[in-house]
């Protein structure tokens, strides 16, 4: 009898089991999984095929055997602990095969024959357990992704609203200062004000090409000429060295010379860069914007004078709410995005340290020619 097969066995069944737990790669089983895994397992199927022995209500429909319960909770128990300690969801329904795998060879082994019925109450614990395994894993799993996602939603919002309530709140006293008419427009007051729109500008079109990147929204790309795109640029980014009292180079460009891009979303890129340049670079210094063809590839080019790069900062500055100076305005999460953006258009964007003077953000793009030009 397959009942008393594993009373016997139970022992020899769970070392058997453990023996293939523990030769997985990663991740190694815990004493916990070990112990409360197939143990209880193995106790309940036996009460299982116990209460299977004894006599059937003379009528009415066929009953899930009384423990069923048990071995659902120990099952949803063994799932929960499989997905907190990393396992897959493979390894949660393996687990169960393997005691049937053991338990059908030790009974080979040792000439002990299972009923037809015995097998079909095994194959049917089995199920019920692995279906309950893999439901909780799946339950644990997905409640895990959304609260870690939801953290991450909060995260992002709060700081947004946390940036945009300061730039309205300057504003807004900006504002209120001219209503008293003791101030001008065009005066310190006036330069605060257009300083705080400029930042929820900047907030709000960062935001708006997240959301696209996020989405997976694909680039609506067009050849358009690498002269028009870097003017565009530069009439923004005249604006911003104005305001911060730097001066600003853009080196001439070839006018056969074309990108295949997102307009929006590599124009929002490059705004990024000269934006961050401007914040950056030393009071009344230059920030250079420069384009350079060679072979297939097309380079635009930011350089400041920031003073260089801290040791082992270049790429930790592309992680998302990173920041690089005392000036701590903004998110953090403008070259996240530039980067996401750029290689959404098949481009790449590095930085490069230019100690004790400044950096170089460079966008690399495929080289493309207008219609026309013999480039």
């Amino acid at each position: 009898m397959l009942c008393e097969f594993l009373l016997v066995n139970r022992a020899a069944l769970i070392d058997r089991c453990r023996t293939r737990v523990v030769q997985r790669l990663a991740p190694k089983p815990t004493d916990e999984e070990l112990e409360h895994g197939i143990p209880m397992f193995i106790d309940q199927l036996i009460e299982a095929l116990r209460l299977e022995q004894m006599p059937a209500p003379a009528a009415g429909p066929p009953q899930r055997p009384e423990n069923a319960k048990d071995i659902g909770a120990t099952a949803q128990r063994h799932g929960r602990e499989l997905m907190r300690r990393g396992f897959s969801v493979e390894q949660v329904v393996r687990d169960y095969g393997d005691l049937c795998q053991e338990i059908t060879g030790l009974a080979l082994t040792l000439k002990q024959p299972i009923e037809v019925e015995e097998f079909r109450v095994l194959n049917r614990c089995l199920d019920d357990a692995i279906a309950d395994a893999v439901t909780e894993f799946a339950y644990q799993h997905d409640t895990q992704v959304a609260a870690s996602s939801s953290r991450e939603l909060n995260e992002r919002f709060g700081f947004l609203a946390h940036e945009l309530r300061n730039f309205l709140h300057t504003a807004s006293l900006a504002v209120l200062a001219m209503k008293s008419g003791t101030v001008g427009l065009s005066g310190a007051t006036g330069a605060i004000l257009d300083r705080s729109l400029t930042g929820m500008r900047e907030l709000i079109e960062r935001s708006l090409a997240e959301v696209r990147l996020t989405a997976g929204s694909p680039a609506q790309q067009r050849v358009v000429s690498l002269a028009d795109f870097i003017g565009h640029a530069k009439s923004a980014a005249l604006l911003e060295a104005d305001a911060r009292g730097c001066a600003l180079s853009v080196a001439a460009v070839d006018p056969a010379l074309a990108i295949n891009v997102d307009w929006d979303m590599m124009s929002s890129a490059l705004g990024n860069l000269l934006q961050n340049a401007f914040k950056f670079t030393h009071a009344h210094s230059e920030v250079k914007l420069s384009t350079q063809a060679a072979a297939d590839r097309i380079s635009i080019s930011v350089e400041d004078h920031c003073g260089g790069l801290p040791a082992g900062d270049a790429e930790k500055m592309f992680l998302p709410f990173t920041q690089r100076s005392t000036d701590k305005s903004g998110l953090g999460l403008g070259l996240a995005i530039c980067r996401r953006a750029v290689e959404a258009n098949q481009g790449t964007l590095s930085v490069r340290d230019l100690p004790g003077s400044g950096c170089v953000f460079t966008i690399n793009l495929p080289r493309h020619g207008l219609p026309g030009s013999p480039h």
